[in-house]
């Protein structure tokens, strides 16, 4: 039901097309809520169906010309309310977690490998992270709306941090030799 919500959020910050929106979702909202351009596309007629969003007037009308979309105050009231709506925490499913605790019944042959691979991918999107929060928020942001973006992307920052440590003792367990093995 999130999607919904992160398109309307995206259009009251910013009208956009739906490729604005897509290109958009790729450089910030994508970070911690994916979608694909086809999603997003289905999802804006849905919200237009609704009612809760309209495309803006064409300054000239042209034939395959993109529509930008616009947040009606029936999509601002349905932003509002749902952002106030109590929601319980959603367990975590990563495969990579359940691929760990498979190892643990056939074997780890090869784990070891994918866990590095991982540890350096969550090392790469935190330095990603840390960049974009030097170079888009200052030690104090100034408004309400740059603070609540800047504890979003804190969120991030500590979630590659909990990866990083977590992958980093993984690797280090799985190159301990077993107990009660020769040396």
């Amino acid at each position: 039901m999130s999607l919904p919500h992160a398109i309307l959020t995206a259009l009251l910050e910013k009208p956009s097309s739906g490729l604005e929106l897509t290109r958009r979702f790729d450089k910030s909202i994508g970070y911690f809520w994916s979608a694909t351009h086809q999603q997003i596309y289905r999802e804006l007629g849905r919200l237009e169906e609704k009612g809760l969003i309209r495309a803006l007037p064409a300054a000239q009308p042209a034939r395959g010309q993109k529509k930008e979309y616009e947040v009606l105050p029936a999509g601002r009231a349905a932003l509002t309310e749902w952002v106030s709506l109590p929601e319980d925490p959603r367990p975590v499913r990563d495969p990579l977690l359940l691929r760990v605790r498979a190892a643990g019944v056939v074997g780890a042959s090869g784990l070891a490998a994918e866990l590095r691979r991982h540890l350096s991918l969550h090392r790469s999107q935190l330095a990603e992270y840390e960049a974009i929060e030097k170079r888009d928020f200052p030690a104090t942001p100034a408004t309400e709306e740059d603070r609540l973006r800047h504890l979003v992307l804190r969120g991030g920052i500590e979630l590659e941090t909990f990866w990083i440590g977590w992958l980093g003792e993984a690797v280090g367990r799985l190159s301990e030799p077993e107990r009660g093995s020769a040396p």
